[in-house]
């Protein structure tokens, strides 16, 4: 994985105040994803992530009391930097309008998602072993998306109507092209991927009427 300042992690005061700290915390974070990502949480141990990390296991429980602990702050960190890689892509660009704007973010996500490709496994394990922090990232998401389409609503640009369930149901496309052409295959490019998305959003499916 692509190293990056680690974005949540413990709580308290196992919180890092130092550059080193945040380095091995980060370090300790991205171990636990290829090792969770590789085995899946019942097959995963601390030994395997300390020593992916190598780091010393005393380390570890610096900063987590526990596999559990560290799943779930994973979970938190890659909701979290899913979101700052969307956030970025549309920082300072210039104003395509809010279809552009769904046609970037998504583009976005598919190149995180082809770059982490452990995001799935860990994010559908957290259904059961962290239900807490599986609701609160795609409650997240689609909150982002919702306010995406609101904002396009106030614009002009969209309906006015738009209502949660229509970022809902966005997302779960979005979910679905990320696993179809991110994870299991990449022989689309995340561009060409997105904008068969936002046609979608365009046009519909439906055959035009002359």
């Amino acid at each position: 994985m692509t190293t990056s300042e680690p974005s949540s992690g413990p709580v308290g005061n196992k919180v890092p105040r130092t550059e080193r700290g945040r380095q091995t915390l980060r370090k300790l974070l991205d171990a636990a994803a290829i090792e969770f990502g590789e085995k899946g949480f019942h097959e995963a141990s601390i030994i395997g992530i300390t020593g992916r990390a190598k780091t010393a296991l005393g380390t570890f429980y610096t900063y987590f009391d526990s596999k559990d602990e560290i799943f779930r702050a994973l979970v938190t960190d890659l909701s979290d930097r899913v979101r700052s890689t969307v956030g970025a892509a549309l920082t300072g660009r210039a104003d395509g309008g809010a279809l552009e704007t769904e046609r970037e973010a998504l583009a976005a996500f598919l190149r995180f998602a082809g770059e982490h490709k452990e995001i799935y496994r860990i994010i559908d394990e957290a259904e059961f072993v962290d239900p807490a922090s599986y609701r609160s990232h795609y409650e997240s998401t689609a909150r982002r998306i919702f306010e995406r389409l609101q904002a396009g609503g106030r614009s002009g640009e969209l309906r006015t109507d738009l209502q949660e369930a229509h970022a809902w149901a966005i997302m779960g496309m979005n979910v679905f092209l990320g696993l179809r052409y991110s994870i299991w295959s990449e022989e689309l490019p995340a561009d060409q991927v997105a904008e068969v998305a936002r046609s979608i959003l365009q046009d519909g499916i439906t055959r035009p009427s002359f």
